[in-house]
């Protein structure tokens, strides 16, 4: 008999990308949606790739309530909590209560049904010094600072609900059943065009919309390696109780800008390549608030380092360039640009 997985939040973009690379493991999978209206919009998107066949079954659950849950770990032996708030235009209990209560809610379930594992998506950015702009490289033994009040909603939503799930499951005493994955900026081929995640900016960027780029730098990880150091977390022993940074190869958004633009041939010829200069991009943010939560990150020379999750679980991510420009032909073959 098949082990059943429960991936939280089926109609996201990881979420698509570890039902799919389940199923294609062999095995059976239960997705959260907030309504089985849902149902046939993960099946069609996860069937881009593989065939759901009657191994893809639904619950209905929301992070914001306590319904729902206990049904849809009843029976399952291991749990992907991937689902959650996404943004940085909401204010900070819009994106923080439902990311820690919601991941209070799920390992309460899941402890309750005595689940063999429950990986959970955090970010790189809860194990990050506060400025960007410090030289080094970091590791899991870092927490971001929850109280800085310089933290952008989201990076605060994110350390607040992983160190909660630490505390419950210390609590609990089942600190084994954890593991939480923090990944860097997640990009690559997209399964359907509803929920676009992360990867709207490489949508931007291909379709000419961005002037140019900032001087930022992202740690790039596929989406398809996120899938899959989940699934190795999931099953390996030694990750019991552990923290993973899943960040990828560190990379200038004019660096991306120049691989679409190579990569893509004649469809990527309206991608600017030249970089802002500090003060445009600073400018800009008075008036453009979503530029405001990415200033801090401006000349960014802090990095992070993956050695644990190679020792560990023998994972490594592929480099950024074919991510991203996976992502754009990705996105100009659903004709989202």
């Amino acid at each position: 008999m098949n082990e059943t997985v429960l991936v939280t939040g089926g109609t996201g973009y990881v979420a698509g990308w570890c039902i799919t690379a389940l199923l294609q493991r062999g095995y059976d999978v239960r997705t959260t949606v907030r309504s089985l209206k849902k149902e046939q919009t993960v099946r069609d998107a996860v069937g881009t790739v593989v065939d759901p066949g009657d191994r893809l079954s639904f619950a209905v659950a929301d992070l914001t309530t306590d319904e729902g849950w206990d049904a849809a770990v009843a029976g399952v032996d291991y749990v992907l909590h991937v689902a959650s708030p996404l943004g940085t235009e909401a204010g900070q209990e819009d994106l923080v209560t439902p990311a820690r209560d919601g991941a209070l809610r799920v390992l309460r379930a899941a402890a309750k049904a005595d689940v063999k594992r429950v990986v959970m998506t955090s970010a790189a950015n809860a194990a990050s010094p506060s400025d960007y702009r410090e030289e080094g490289t970091t590791d899991e033994t870092l927490w971001t600072d929850p109280e800085d009040p310089t933290l952008i909603p989201y990076r605060r939503s994110k350390t607040v609900a992983e160190k909660a799930a630490w505390s419950f499951v210390e609590g609990e005493g089942k600190t084994s059943m954890l593991t939480t994955i923090l990944p860097g900026a997640v990009f690559g081929p997209i399964l359907s065009t509803g929920n676009l995640g992360s990867v709207q900016i490489i949508a931007r960027m291909v379709g000419g919309k961005m002037p140019g780029t900032p001087r930022i730098g992202l740690e790039i990880v596929d989406v398809r390696d996120l899938a899959d150091i989940h699934i190795r977390a999931m099953t390996a022993p030694e990750a019991a109780g552990q923290r993973f940074l899943a960040t990828g190869e560190f990379t200038w958004m004019r660096d991306m800008a120049m691989d679409l633009k190579n990569g893509l041939g004649a469809d990527g010829a309206k991608v600017k390549t030249r970089q802002l200069p500090d003060f445009v991009v600073k400018l800009s943010a008075v008036f453009d608030k979503p530029l405001r939560s990415i200033v801090v990150s401006l000349g960014r020379r802090n990095l992070h380092s993956t050695a644990k999750a190679e020792r560990v679980l023998g994972w490594k991510a592929r480099p950024a360039a074919e991510t991203v420009v996976a992502c754009g032909r990705s996105l100009l073959d659903w004709k989202v640009i």
